[in-house]
């Protein structure tokens, strides 16, 4: 993992410094909330239904085991002993006293962390493929050029007022696993024929109220050349991004109206003024930054698939333990780079009793105590809200299994329909128009039989609680989103999402559900899926095969159901 220099901890103490400072005018009255705002925002604090909620930042996903120690610790101490892993790689705590921020802050930059431009119109975190550096489908480790860009970005004085708030993305394995399409700019890295580092830039990308795929606006960019083709993109944006109305203020509706032709133009005109200046990065900047992410002490190992590991262990495991490891060895674990070794997905997803993505303080600690044994202490942060270990060997997967079994922590429903993605929702934010967190809860009790789910295969679904879409329901098979009907909740269901190189945006199928229906709509669903599949297809496929229709007719005509149809729920739509 990148450790902090200097430089970095010294910005880090001033930051912190800087803010308690604010934070004490801010209780004395010297200042008031509309002149804070911007300065608690600048730090990660949003003022929520019910209390402050800070986000710290995970960049790109990567944690050491004593930070989230840490994290634990400062749940336990400063909140109400958990925090919630959000699908941009951070952690939220949900009921911070803005007295304490500051003390959290200053025990967060001692571990190397922070929670700076986790809000606000700048360059957010940065977020990659948790399996960067291990996956067997790699093609370029991109931990060092995302260090680099957050270096780079972060409070980068030209691009802290932006006309919104600004995602990267950056992959470079076969397949996507960070949604590279629906962010401002995706980087997808790759080598070229000469075995240099190139890269293709993807601009436009975004969820919300307006939907869009990011379109490819430059190919084959040497990486050096990254920060100054950046800057002049961003440059753009900053010149032309709407500012008067924040519907229409990111970048996806900037690069709608010029067309990504005349977009990918006035970034190379601008490009062209300051393409050979000091703005690139230097091989040094590389070989500094690279040096933190080399392999570890790996052992000479034997390797085997899943379906062998599990011979390898049968013998050890009681007959009630049989069915429930092989599950996870076929879900929760996927194959690692190095012979001998898994990458393993620990579950925040238990059925029905904890909100998507949530982590106790206890579990915190279980985590970095089975980073430290299993996997030399490092832990990353998934999209779907996940914890992966990337280094366990294959010998001790059983051990790892039992030690997570404790802490409710190898449920096998990765990539299932109860792997839910959700944001907070109305339960929290005061953005929601709707809740999120007890509709999820109603499906995964729906859905709690293990034998009937892993029957139907892959299916992603994703929850938000709002048009803002932090819960990725665009791209979800299944995606539902909260709307508000005269102050009541009703929430909208989309069909066919998905995210990956083939990225798609789900269609609505029809007006809206109340919300003691939708898991009943959600059955309704799976039970079409179910009768239409032929030869095992995944959900995806009879979607596409079938087309919307047979959906919507058999949920609007066979189910006694209340839908929502007034002229505000139809301009959603």
């Amino acid at each position: 993992m990148y450790r902090y220099d200097e430089i970095d901890q010294t910005l880090i103490n001033q930051r912190v410094q800087q803010f308690r400072e604010q934070v004490a005018r801010r209780l004395d009255g010297s200042i008031l909330e509309g002149e804070f705002k911007p300065l608690r925002l600048q730090n990660g604090l949003y003022l929520q239904r019910h209390a402050y909620m800070l986000r710290i930042a995970i960049p790109y996903g990567m944690l050491a085991s004593n930070q989230l120690r840490t994290l634990a610790n400062i749940s336990t101490k400063y909140d109400r002993g958990y925090g919630h892993f959000t699908t941009r790689q951070n952690i939220q705590l949900n009921w911070v006293e803005l007295h304490d921020v500051p003390e959290i802050l200053e025990e967060l930059s001692k571990v190397e962390m922070h929670a700076i431009q986790t809000s606000g119109n700048c360059i957010r975190n940065i977020t990659s493929d948790p399996f960067a550096g291990v996956s067997a489908d790699e093609v370029v480790d991109t931990r060092p050029v995302c260090e680099l860009l957050r270096q780079w970005s972060t409070l980068h004085p030209e691009f802290a007022y932006l006309p919104r708030k600004f995602k990267f993305a950056i992959n470079g394995a076969k397949e996507d696993r960070t949604v590279l399409l629906c962010h401002d700019v995706g980087i997808e890295l790759r080598k070229n024929n000469a075995d240099e580092l190139i890269a293709n830039i993807y601009a436009g990308g975004g969820m919300g109220r307006t939907p869009i795929l990011g379109v490819l606006i430059k190919e084959n960019l040497p990486w050096l050349l990254l920060p100054s083709y950046l800057t002049a993109l961003l440059r753009v944006y900053n010149r032309f991004g709407r500012r008067d109305n924040i519907y229409k203020a990111r970048i996806k509706i900037l690069v709608k109206a010029l067309g990504p032709k005349e977009f990918a133009s006035q970034v190379d005109e601008e490009w062209s003024h300051i393409r050979e200046g000091d703005e690139n990065f230097a091989q040094a900047e590389w070989d500094r930054v690279a040096k933190h992410f080399t392999k570890p002490p790996y052992q000479n190992l034997d390797g085997d698939n899943s379906q062998d590991i599990f011979k390898q262990f049968e013998s050890e495991l009681k007959a009630q333990e049989l069915i429930a490891f092989k599950r996870w060895l076929e879900r929760n674990t996927k194959d690692h780079h190095i012979p001998g070794y898994r990458c393993v997905i620990l579950s925040l997803k238990p059925h029905g009793t904890a909100a998507p993505g949530d982590a106790t303080d206890a579990q915190m600690n279980a985590m970095a105590d089975l980073a430290d044994q299993f996997s030399f202490g490092e832990l990353r942060v998934t999209h779907e809200q996940n914890i992966v270990l990337a280094d366990v060997e294959q010998s001790k997967l059983l051990d790892l299994w039992r030690a997570a079994k404790l802490h409710s922590l190898v449920l096998p429903n990765i990539g299932l329909i109860t792997d839910i993605i959700a944001c907070p929702g109305g339960d929290f934010c005061s953005l929601a128009n709707a809740k999120s967190l007890p509709i999820a809860k109603a499906i995964q009790e729906t859905f709690d039989d293990l034998d009937y789910i892993h029957d139907l295969g892959d299916l992603t679904l994703n929850i938000s609680g709002c048009i803002n879409s932090c819960g990725h329901h665009h791209v979800g098979n299944i995606g539902i989103l909260g709307v508000d009907k005269d102050g009541e909740e009703w929430y909208q269901i989309t069909l066919g999402g998905q995210q990956g190189h083939d990225a798609v945006i789900g269609k609505v199928i029809g007006p809206s559900f109340r919300a003691d229906q939708v898991h009943h709509v959600v059955k309704k669903i799976i039970d079409i899926f179910i009768a239409n599949r032929e030869d095992g297809e995944l959900f995806i496929d009879v979607y596409r095969r079938l087309g919307i229709t047979p959906f919507k007719n058999g949920i609007y005509q066979n189910i006694e159901i209340v839908v929502e149809s007034n002229a505000a729920s139809e301009e959603l739509i």
